[in-house]
């Protein structure tokens, strides 16, 4: 079956290498634009996200990630913009109406030929002080909690072939 959707999200691969151009502002909306329309529990749309765009402040957050994990490495591979994804941690479907928003951003930046990669550790970073701190300075409720963050820019490499499938992956029971 030929499916254009199908198609590209059998297409879609992390990428782990970015050039230090930033995206273009219109395909940043646009990406955030398909954040909106995921799926969330009850059409309550509760996730919140905040694109980073400042090279200062996505050097910040790769830091503190990397801390999580006693590391110094740079988590996020260069990417120039960040989209730290928060749920509502008020509500029962919070990370997985989070989870659904940061698949809608990473099928879109695959079909607009931007590259991108799911990163976790939100939740770890925003407990910490400073994440604390940087939830306050942009408006995000207290109640909120990171989940995921979905790195974003232009390829700077090869695209990544898929590995193959797992032959148990589906089960059909009728």
């Amino acid at each position: 079956m030929e499916n254009i959707v199908l198609e590209s999200l059998k297409g879609r691969r992390s990428i782990r290498k970015y050039k230090q151009e930033p995206i273009k502002k219109e395909e940043l909306e646009a990406i955030l634009e398909a954040g909106t329309y995921a799926p969330t529990g009850m059409g309550k749309q509760a996730p919140l996200m905040v694109a980073v765009t400042n090279p200062d402040t996505v050097t910040l957050l790769s830091k503190l990630n990397a801390q999580v994990m006693n590391g110094t490495q740079d988590p996020f591979y260069g990417a120039p913009v960040v989209i730290v994804v928060f749920g509502n941690g008020e509500s029962n479907n919070c990370v997985q109406d989070a989870s659904c928003v940061m698949s809608n951003l990473l099928n879109a930046a695959h079909a607009l030929n931007i590259g991108s990669c799911w990163i976790n550790r939100a939740k770890e970073v925003f407990e910490s002080d400073e994440g604390k701190a940087l939830k306050k300075q942009w408006g995000i409720p207290e109640h909120y909690i990171g989940v995921a963050n979905c790195i974003l820019g232009y390829i700077d490499g090869p695209y990544p072939k898929a590995k193959e499938r797992k032959e148990d992956y589906i089960r059909i029971i009728e």
